[in-house]
């Protein structure tokens, strides 16, 4: 299975398997990740007022991780999630220790602009980003050069990885959509250092 090209012009990296699993496979996985998530629906502060975040989401693995005033506690694997990540770090060539999952329940759910730049994920992180479900648009913008985007999009079983300056230089965001569209999970894997 082979990747893209560097998706970014400079300044980090961003590869896409644009068929890392199989139709029938993302399609079983997917089933079961919904059905063995515990979903929950977080409140955030945005301007100083207090909205519930547009999307679902769960975090496991091995470390709680705090980001924009967050503080997300582990909750254990299950095998298919741990069956997953094994397959990732294999293609990956790193290491992950937790992963999040987001569920967007139709075009309203989204996620903003924004770095996994947290100092609790090292210098220069490996992000490993698999999409199951409605294909959705993707964007990267660099924080230095305003002009600089790079849209993408992540269809069923496609996985992405981000490397290098990617989350230093690159801010990045699934947008909301007028479309009249289905559900997607995004899980997401990354590695959170100790203290």
């Amino acid at each position: 299975m082979s990747a893209t090209h560097n998706l970014l012009p400079t300044d980090g990296s961003a590869h896409l398997y644009p068929e890392f699993l199989s139709p029938s496979a993302a399609d079983g996985l997917m089933q079961r990740i919904e059905q063995q998530t515990n979903w929950t629906q977080r409140e955030i502060i945005i301007f100083g007022k207090a909205v519930m975040q547009p999307r679902l989401m769960a975090w496991y693995g091995d470390r709680e991780y705090c980001y924009s005033g967050i503080s997300l506690a582990p909750v254990n694997w299950h095998p298919t999630l741990l069956n997953l990540k094994s397959t990732i770090e294999q293609q990956c060539a790193a290491r992950f220790n937790t992963a999040l999952l987001n569920l967007y329940r139709n075009g309203e759910d989204s996620m903003g602009w924004h770095q996994d730049n947290e100092q609790s994920l090292g210098e220069q992180p490996v992000i490993a980003s698999l999409s199951l479900g409605v294909e959705r648009k993707f964007k990267f913008k660099h924080i230095d050069n305003k002009c600089m985007n790079v849209d993408i999009n992540l269809a069923h079983g496609s996985l992405l990885i981000m490397a290098g300056l990617t989350q230093h230089k690159w801010k990045h965001c699934l947008p909301k959509t007028r479309r009249s569209i289905g559900t997607r999970i995004n899980i997401t894997f990354r590695n959170v250092l100790g203290d």
